[in-house]
C-alpha cells in the first residue's frame, strides 16, 4: 500500500475581538510552508490551508483531517495563531471569532486536538505550534491566570496514541514569546515568523539534512529549528516532545551528498598509522595515498577517512602530508562555467559537456541543477548540460556538485531571444521557470576502468546511497624495509602536486598560534612592570631622601614613570596581538587543525584576562601620577 502524506495549515491573523493583537506573519507563513510541503521534490504532501476561519469551521477541518487515515499515512498539522489560556491555565488556539471570556465556546481547546490525534489511525503525526503564548492579550486585558500554560504538557501522554506515534514541536516554551521577525511591533510591515521561517528554510534549502543522506528527519529538523531560532532571538527557545518509534523522514533534501560505505584499513596499515615511529607513519600516509586513488570506491573512501583522521590528530609534518594527499579528491569540473550565448526561443541548443578530473573518488558526485530550465545528463567522467529555450530573457543558473568531501558549482548562462519581435510599447516578459518539470539531480559514476566506460542511466531524484560492491581486492602489505622509500616518495609526490596545482589550498599555519603566544608573553611582561611600578610607588611614599622633598622626584628616582610607560605599551600591544590572532583564525579556518584552533583560543583568552586588568590599573596609576606630583 502506497504511503500518503497530508498537511493541514491553520493560519489566523485577523480576529473579531479587539482584545487580541492582530498578527502579521500567519498569512505569509502559511503560503511559504504550503509551498515547500506540497513541492514533490521536497515534502510531497497533499496540503490544505485554512485561514482566518471561525471556531466551528476549524473544528470540522481538524476532525476531518485526522479521520479516515491509514497506518502508513504521515500527517503534519501546523498552527500559526494566538495561543490563549483560560483562567484555569488550559491552552486554547484562537479562531477568528474567539472571545477571551468564552474560550470553551469560541476557541479550539488543545484537548480537542489531542483527542483527534489519539483517535487517528495514521502512523505518524507531527504537530507544529507557532503560537504567541505570552503575547496573546493586548495591554489591559482582564483574562489572566496565575502562572503560564505548559504547552507540551497539554499533549504529553504515557504512550503513543492511535498508530505508531506523534511529535509536537513548539515555537517557544511556556514563559516566552513566539516572535514575528526580531520583535513584536504593532506597526511594522509583515515579516515571517522566526519559527515558521526556520521550518521553511530548513526544508527548502535542505540545510536541515544534517547527515546529508538525502532525507530530512524529524530530529534533524528540530535541531535545525532550535539553532536558527536561537541565532535570531536567544530569548525564544523551541521545545519538543516525541511519542514515536524511530525517526521518520519529513522531506527530501536537495543537499544530499554521496555516501559510500567505507572499507576499513587492513590491520597492518592501522598498526602503521598508530606507530610511534615517524617514518612508519609517513609510510602509512603513502599507502593511504595509493589506496585513495583506487578504482574501488569503498577502498578509496576508507583511505580518505583515515587520512582525514591523521590530518586532525597527527604531528605537523605528517598531518601536512595527509592534507596534501587529500587535495587530489577535490572536485575538478572543466570548464567551471558554460555560456550558451544567444539562442532562439523554442529551439534546441546543442548540449555542452563538463568533465571531472582526478581519481575515481573525485569523479563520483551528485550533479543537481538549480533551475528548472537546466537539464543534466550523466557521462562516465562528467555530465552533459542542456537548456530549455522556452522563456525569453537572459537566464542564469548553476549546476551544484556534491562529492564525498567537497562541493563545487558550474555556472550556466544563456540568452533566449523571442521568436516574434514585441511591439514598442509592449512589456518584455522576464525569465520565468516552467512549473511542469522538476529540477534535475543525477549521480555521476566514474567508470570501472578507462578502457570500458560504463553506461549510466539518468535519474531525477537521489534518495539512496550508490551501490556498494560486496568484495574488494586485498591490498598489498607494507614491507618493513622500504618504509623510508615510501616516505621519500610521499614527499616527492607532494612537491610535484604543489608545483602543478595552482589552486591547491594552503597548508597548515602556526601564525595565529605564534601571534597569540606573543600576546600572552607581552601581557605577562606588562603585569611584571605594573608590579615594579607599584613597588616603586610604595618605596617612594615611605622613604625620605635627603634634599628630596618632592614626591614626583622620589617617584622618578624609583623608576615608577618608566615602569608605567612600559606596562601601558606592552599591555596595548598584547591586546592588539590577541585581536590579530583571533582575526587570522576566523579568516583562514582551514589553515588551522583542531589542536591549533584550541591553542589559539586558549592563549588569546589568557592574554585578554591578564592584559585588560593590568591596562586598567596602569591607566589609573598614570592618571594619579601627575596629580600626586603636583599636590604633594
Amino acid at each position: 500500500m502506497r504511503e500518503s502524506r497530508h498537511a493541514l495549515i491553520i493560519a489566523n491573523d485577523h480576529y473579531d475581538d479587539e482584545g487580541l493583537k492582530k498578527l502579521k506573519a500567519p498569512a505569509q507563513d502559511a503560503e511559504a510552508l504550503a509551498g515547500v510541503l506540497e513541492d514533490p521534490q521536497i515534502g510531497d504532501f497533499d496540503v490544505e490551508v485554512v485561514r482566518n476561519a471561525q471556531a466551528d469551521v476549524m473544528r470540522r477541518r481538524i476532525q476531518h483531517f485526522f479521520s479516515d487515515r491509514r497506518r502508513d499515512d504521515t500527517l503534519v498539522l501546523h498552527f500559526s495563531c494566538h495561543g490563549l489560556k483560560s483562567e484555569s491555565g488550559e491552552l486554547y488556539f484562537a479562531a477568528r471569532d474567539s472571545e477571551m471570556r468564552m474560550l470553551d465556546a469560541t476557541a479550539i481547546p488543545s484537548q480537542f486536538v489531542r483527542t483527534c490525534m489519539s483517535r487517528t489511525r495514521a502512523g505518524r503525526t507531527v504537530l507544529l505550534l507557532d503560537c504567541c503564548y505570552g503575547g496573546a492579550f493586548s495591554r489591559g486585558a482582564s483574562v489572566r491566570a496565575a502562572g503560564d500554560v505548559n504547552v507540551l504538557e497539554s499533549f504529553r501522554t504515557d504512550k503513543a496514541p492511535g498508530g505508531r506515534g506523534w511529535a509536537v514541536i513548539t515555537a517557544a516554551d511556556s514563559m516566552e514569546y513566539a516572535f514575528e521577525g526580531p520583535e513584536l511591533a504593532e506597526k511594522s510591515s509583515p515579516r515571517p515568523s522566526v519559527f515558521t521561517h526556520a521550518v521553511v528554510e530548513g526544508l527548502r534549502t535542505g540545510e536541515a539534512d544534517r547527515d546529508e543522506d538525502g532525507e530530512i528527519r524529524l530530529n534533524e529538523l528540530y535541531d535545525y529549528i532550535y539553532e536558527r531560532v536561537q541565532d535570531e532571538n536567544p530569548n525564544q527557545t523551541p521545545k519538543r516532545t516525541v511519542e514515536m518509534q524511530g525517526d521518520p523522514w519529513l522531506a527530501h533534501s536537495r543537499r544530499g551528498r554521496i555516501k559510500i560505505a567505507a572499507v576499513p584499513s587492513p590491520p597492518f596499515l592501522q598498526s602503521a598509522i598508530t606507530s610511534e615511529n615517524v617514518v612508519t607513519r609517513l609510510g602509512a600516509v603513502t599507502e593511504l595515498d595509493r589506496r585513495l586513488r583506487d578504482d574501488d570506491l569503498p577502498v578509496a573512501e576508507g583511505a580518505r577517512q583515515a587520512l582525514e583522521e591523521i590530518t586532525r590528530n597527527d604531528l605537523g609534518h605528517i598531518a601536512d602530508q595527509a592534507h596534501a594527499a587529500l587535495q587530489v579528491i577535490h572536485l575538478q569540473p572543466s570548464p567551471a562555467s558554460l555560456d550558451f550565448g544567444k539562442v532562439r526561443q523554442g529551439s534546441t541548443p546543442a548540449e555542452k559537456s563538463v568533465m571531472l578530473g582526478g581519481p575515481p573518488l573525485a569523479r563520483h558526485c551528485v550533479a543537481q541543477s538549480t533551475q528548472r530550465w537546466l537539464r543534466v545528463d550523466p557521462l562516465p567522467n562528467g555530465f552533459n548540460v542542456a537548456v530549455e529555450a522556452d522563456t525569453p530573457g537572459h537566464l542564469t543558473g548553476d549546476i551544484e556538485l556534491k562529492g564525498v568531501a567537497d562541493e563545487s558549482v558550474v555556472h550556466v548562462e544563456v540568452t533566449v531571444e523571442p521568436q516574434v519581435a514585441t511591439a514598442p510599447d509592449a512589456p518584455v516578459p522576464g525569465p520565468q521557470e516552467p512549473e511542469d518539470r522538476p529540477k534535475e539531480a543525477v549521480v555521476v559514476h566514474p567508470p570501472a576502468s578507462e578502457d570500458q566506460p560504463e553506461t549510466l542511466t539518468r535519474e531525477t531524484r537521489v534518495t539512496s546511497e550508490p551501490p556498494v560492491s560486496e568484495s574488494w581486492p586485498a591490498a598489498e602489505p607494507l614491507e618493513p624495509q622500504p618504509v623510508a622509500e615510501h616516505a621519500e616518495e610521499a614527499r616527492s609526490t607532494t612537491k610535484r602536486r604543489q608545483a602543478t596545482s595552482p589552486q591547491q589550498p594552503p597548508t597548515k599555519s602556526v601564525r595565529a598560534v605564534v601571534t597569540a603566544a606573543a600576546g600572552l608573553a607581552l601581557a605577562a611582561i606588562s603585569a611584571l612592570y605594573l608590579i615594579l611600578a607599584v613597588v616603586g610607588a610604595i618605596k617612594a611614599a615611605e622613604e625620605q631622601q635627603p634634599n628630596v622633598d618632592d614626591i614626583g622626584d622620589r617617584l622618578s628616582s624609583h623608576g615608577v614613570s618608566t615602569s608605567l610607560t612600559v606596562c601601558l605599551v606592552t599591555a596595548v600591544i598584547a591586546l592588539l596581538l590577541r585581536v590579530l590572532a583571533r582575526h587570522d583564525l576566523s579568516a583562514h579556518p582551514r589553515l588551522y587543525p583542531r589542536q591549533a584552533t584550541n591553542a589559539v583560543k586558549s592563549l588569546a583568552s589568557s592574554a585578554k584576562v591578564l592584559a585588560v586588568p593590568v591596562l586598567v590599573l596602569a591607566i589609573l596609576m598614570a592618571i594619579a601620577y601627575p596629580v600626586i606630583s603636583n599636590y604633594l
